[in-house]
């Protein structure tokens, strides 16, 4: 269990995507329905819009948006490095063109930290480089290096403030392991990662294109030296399966946009697989979502209906689809809590990989 100033998040924990201080298609009170203890938000794209100093103004990140649980930050690493011609990388940080307007911005790891601190979430990640993939050993090295430079900086930064917010609370600063798909890497930097004795740490860089051999190859690489009595935060992963592999190799954090974002353009999550509602088959199909699920959408919506309602582009198609992927998510990491708790994790694990995609 994770205590934190406004939550006690149980673990493993699936952690929906609130890039813009909000889930997309999501109310916080359905959120809160569904059982989420803990939601992201993103710290490039805050303070693009509405700005740091805006939300820090209304008391934080909890209070402007309405979410009164636990929530994390991502530092925008990612987002920046994403930007490829828009950015320019020295040793100090970074500056970066804004993907909305075109103004110039630089982000260092002392100005990530204010940025995060006034915006108040109650778990902060350190500012990171995520090298590409394919990239070659020297440049993975070079990233993984600035990473561990700045992760210096950013603690430096985060110990002067009191780790605390600006709203007063305290935060929980996770340093993020890089290293590429490179072996020696991966380990040379969960040692460093480890060493800093921060409240958790994240493995970044994963999910831009490696096979899943791979990944599942650089989490163990990783969870294998990162403290176990800490958290250990898989950043943007992934499908259901992805998810149990990760778990059996000791992850306890996890977020991922496939369960909103495939939703919007009508794909549902079932133990079976997924299902693409935009297909002929489902327009006379009167059952529900998934047969053996109990949330709302399931209990009076059919796969038909639903077909229908992205068929005449009515907003409501994306919103129940969007409510019934984040409860199977959440209802997925509460099995796996009961399966460790009962101790048959690897039967059910094996169990649900050999019905995925049935459908």
């Amino acid at each position: 269990m994770l205590t934190l100033p406004h939550a006690t998040v149980d673990t493993p924990v699936f952690m929906p995507v609130g890039t813009q201080a909000t889930v997309k298609a999501m109310t916080p009170e359905e959120l809160e329905e569904i059982g989420f203890q803990i939601i992201l938000g993103n710290a490039y794209h805050l303070h693009l819009r509405p700005g740091e100093d805006r939300v820090a103004s209304a008391g934080g990140l909890h209070r402007f948006s309405g979410w009164n649980r636990a929530m994390l930050t991502d530092s925008g690493g990612f987002q920046v490095f994403s930007l490829s011609g828009l950015r320019r990388l020295g040793a100090d940080g970074v500056e970066f063109q804004s993907h909305i307007d075109g103004s110039r911005h630089t982000f260092t790891p002392e100005s990530v930290m204010e940025l995060e601190r006034k915006l108040g979430a109650d778990i902060i990640m350190a500012f990171d480089e995520c090298a590409p993939y394919p990239c070659t050993p020297g440049y993975a090295r070079e990233a993984m290096l600035r990473t561990h430079n700045w992760a210096q900086r950013c603690v430096s930064a985060y110990e002067s403030s009191g780790r605390t917010a600006q709203g007063g609370w305290p935060q929980a600063l996770f340093g993020i392991v890089q290293g590429g798909s490179n072996r020696d890497l991966r380990e040379e930097s969960a040692h460093f990662m480890a060493n800093l004795d921060l409240p958790g740490s994240a493995i970044g860089g994963l999910a831009v294109g490696e096979s899943a051999d791979e990944r599942n190859a650089c989490i163990e690489w990783c969870t294998m030296i990162l403290p176990t009595q800490k958290p250990r935060y898989l950043m943007g992963v992934g499908t259901p399966v992805d998810i149990l592999e990760a778990v059996a190799r000791g992850v306890d954090m996890f977020d991922c946009v496939l369960p909103t974002r495939n939703a919007r353009n009508a794909q549902v999550f079932t133990d079976n697989g997924t299902l693409n509602l935009r297909n002929a088959r489902f327009a006379d199909d009167f059952g529900p979502l998934d047969p053996i699920c109990g949330c709302p959408v399931c209990v009076r919506h059919s796969r038909a209906y639903v077909r229908h309602l992205f068929q005449a582009k009515e907003m409501l198609g994306p919103r129940l689809t969007t409510y019934h992927n984040l409860w199977y998510y959440n209802s997925l990491m509460v099995r796996i809590r009961e399966w460790i708790a009962r101790g048959d994790f690897a039967e059910r694990k094996a169990e649900f990989v050999a019905g995925w995609n049935r459908e």
